[in-house]
């Protein structure tokens, strides 16, 4: 909501630095954010004298700040405009800066002694004077009251922190907002370091080993105090451990809590604060040494490498279905691994992954793609239903990621797998908050958790999800000569064990694959010439799409069709074949059906309660039926609908008109749907010509017109498969 006094802050800046190289002009819409936040950074520093301007309030700006002005106060007058800067930082964040006119009075006196206690720092800077630490703390985007979804236990560590550690050169005012956090996750390794008595050049907030040697020698316990029980349970509140109270004192309460988190990491049961319990409380991978009993490699498990990892104490294999289109390494299952790896008392869970690496990767048509194609791969290594695959985002995705791309990826797997996946179940692989909201959406049922990333920053600051099967802490090698292999060591929870036995492996070599776009023109200028020699011209009058034009529309679906065929284990052709058809043939009269219907239940105009509509020209009551016949035989997990009850026609109806994915989906359904009225078997991928006929008929309806119309596709469906088929054997 837009603030008349950020609005004076952003005029304040546009108006004084307008034209200072290196300041922004900044949108005067009197909403803080980080923008107006980075200008007045860059304003202070111009203040100072430094030249080089940025958007960082770092060392040389806090030095700067330090030796001219170390306080700021009514008794310490800087230039007016440092001080107007400072009140435009008290707006932004929310607190009276009284008018921005270059005088510090009463009234920013009370903002600054308000705002230094709502840090904490009052009594390490008592009275109302603003310090170099206290205006770095303003000019940012921290908040140091409890925000929407943040915990009055949280702030007060928070507040405990700055208060005791503020005077520390390296460490700054962390926010009070309640929320764990990056940065207050980076503050609390701090803290551990200053305990353990490291000098300001030695604690630099990162677990090594001189801070796993310190806590090696801070194990505390019932009955302990002090300040290092006071960083264990803000530990354990930071990782989310219900009933914990921020505590001096080591009580049997926190005992029980502490127990209740080595059991859910799987430590020893010990309730006291140990090396371990501190390491998987401070750090992703937790104590990094600990022997796992799972592991993921992009390694063939050969024999000698299985009696390697199993005399190693390993249990349970992660291993790729598939390798990445167009590079060279070769990840996936080997034929005839699985027999290996369970032959030797190993067993296996699947891992998906493509690229998976940026953000740009992730959306729902993505996601459906890849779903189709895992399941493929699945059924192709001879995966059985149950089996849970875990689809991988590698990369360091940050929260906004997640709501724009990551969740909308995991829908569009999950439509596949929910439909088509005859059982399969999802997992996600990947940093901790990524796990954990998209399991909140219901889309995965167990993490695979990307531990060994630790600065990721959806790791760090970030509790392990509740739904945990693997955590990966560590990459090493197990074994030599033969049996050498280098691995991801993983932590097991128990929630999935993996698969030991497997259903014969299918062919993936039969099934359909994308078509090249080399050969686009070449496929174009072969159905030309065939419409041409059953009378079909170009262009028709009344028909809004040209031969060229609706090729080019049949084509922008290829991956979606091909999927389709995979999953289904039928020809591509057969799909292509009535789409093309249909959107050629799509005519003025087909707007005009479309427009009856809607009238019909829009308005309650007329009686046209269903009609072929959408790429497929699909009636309504036709898509049901076929629908419902693929449910009852296993091959489609969708509610079954009442094709005599308007309300499921008019939705349906809705879709095949509006929705083009689902228009198409529909196709091969009705095709082994059809294939059932007229007695053929179901669409395969040795199907006769004699039978694909059949199948072309039915879809067009029954009599001499429909079996003349299916000779015509028939023929279509030939020109398809000259280039469908060599791709697929290539």
């Amino acid at each position: 909501m837009a603030d008349d006094l950020v609005r004076r802050a952003q005029r304040f800046i546009n108006t004084v630095y307008s034209g200072v190289s290196g300041i922004p002009h900044v949108e005067e819409d009197g909403v803080t954010g980080w923008a107006t936040m980075y200008a007045l950074t860059r304003c202070l520093q111009h203040e100072l004298g430094i030249t080089a301007l940025s958007d960082s309030f770092g060392p040389t700006t806090l030095s700067a700040l330090q030796a001219k002005w170390p306080t700021i106060s009514q008794s310490s007058i800087p230039p007016a405009n440092i001080i107007r800067i400072l009140q435009s930082g008290l707006y932004c964040k929310g607190y009276d800066g009284g008018e921005i006119d270059g005088v510090y009075n009463n009234r920013v006196s009370a903002a600054v002694t308000g705002l230094k206690a709502d840090m904490g720092v009052d009594s390490a800077y008592p009275g109302d004077a603003t310090t170099p630490k206290v205006f770095k703390g303003l000019l940012n985007m921290d908040a140091y009251v409890v925000v929407s979804g943040g915990s009055g236990t949280i702030r007060t560590i928070q507040r405990w922190m700055n208060a005791r550690y503020i005077n520390r050169r390296n460490f700054f005012v962390i926010p009070c907002d309640g929320n764990f956090s990056r940065d207050v996750q980076k503050a609390l390794m701090l803290a551990i370091q200053y305990e353990l008595g490291m000098s300001d050049d030695a604690a630099n907030g990162v677990f090594g080993p001189g801070t796993k040697a310190g806590l090696q020698g801070n194990t505390i316990s019932q009955g302990s105090s002090g300040v290092w029980v006071n960083l264990f349970s803000a530990a354990m509140i930071f990782n989310r451990r219900s009933g914990v109270d921020f505590t001096g004192s080591f009580t049997a309460s926190l005992a029980d809590a502490a127990r209740s988190f080595q059991s859910f990491v799987k430590l020893p049961v010990t309730g006291r604060g140990d090396f371990q319990t501190w390491a998987s409380l401070l750090v992703s991978t937790g104590d990094s040494t600990r022997q796992g009993t799972a592991l993921d490699c992009v390694t063939e498990i050969t024999t000698p490498r299985a009696l390697a990892l199993k005399a190693a104490g390993y249990q349970i294999v992660g291993r790729y279905l598939c390798n990445v289109a167009g590079t060279t390494l070769n990840k996936k299952i080997q034929p005839f691994e699985l027999t290996t790896i369970a032959g030797h008392g190993l067993r296996v869970f699947p891992i998906y992954q493509t690229y998976g690496g940026a953000v740009t990767y992730f959306n729902f048509k993505q996601g459906a793609a890849d779903g189709f194609d895992a399941i493929v791969w699945a059924r192709h290594h001879g995966f059985k239903p149950g089996t849970r695959i875990y689809f991988a985002v590698d990369y360091d995705a940050i929260d906004a990621d997640v709501t724009s791309n990551v969740i909308p990826h995991f829908r569009g797997i999950k439509q596949s797998i929910d439909e088509y996946g005859g059982g399969y179940k999802m997992g996600i692989y990947g940093p901790r908050n990524v796990c954990s909201r998209v399991a909140a959406q219901g889309l995965t049922s167990a993490s695979f958790v990307s531990d060994m990333s630790t600065g990721f920053s959806g790791n760090l600051g970030y509790p392990m999800p509740e739904d945990w099967a693997f955590d990966q802490i560590a990459t090493i090698v197990v074994g030599s000569g033969d049996g050498r292999i280098e691995i991801d060591n993983d932590i097991v929870s128990g929630r999935d064990n993996g698969q030991s036995s497997f259903a014969p492996p299918g062919i993936s070599e039969e099934l359909d694959v994308l078509f090249d776009s080399q050969y686009l023109g070449t496929l174009l200028s072969d159905i030309r010439h065939y419409f041409s020699t059953i009378g079909i011209e170009e262009s028709g009058t009344g028909q809004p799409y040209s031969t060229e034009e609706s090729f080019r529309i049949l084509m922008a679906y290829d991956r979606l069709i091909t999927n389709l065929a995979r999953a289904l284990r039928m020809r591509k052709s057969l799909i292509q074949v009535p789409l093309l058809w249909e959107i050629r043939h799509y005519s003025d009269l087909d707007i005009v059906s479309d427009e009856l219907v809607r009238q019909h239940y829009e308005n309650g105009v007329g009686g046209k309660t269903d009609g072929s509509t959408g790429l497929g020209q699909i009636f309504a009551a036709t898509a049901i039926n076929s629908r419902n016949y693929c449910v009852d035989q296993g091959l489609l997990n969708v509610p079954k609908l009442n094709p005599a009850k308007e309300a499921d026609l008019w939705q349906i109806w809705q879709k095949l008109n509006t929705d083009p994915d689902f228009n198409i989906g529909v196709v091969p359904h009705l095709h082994i749907w059809g294939a059932n009225d007229v007695g053929a078997p179901r669409p395969s991928l040795d199907y006769s010509d004699a039978n694909t006929l059949r199948v072309l008929v039915r879809y067009q309806g029954s009599g001499p017109d429909a079996e003349a119309e299916g000779q015509k596709r028939l023929g279509l469906y030939q020109v398809f498969e000259g280039f469908n088929k060599p791709l697929r054997e290539q």
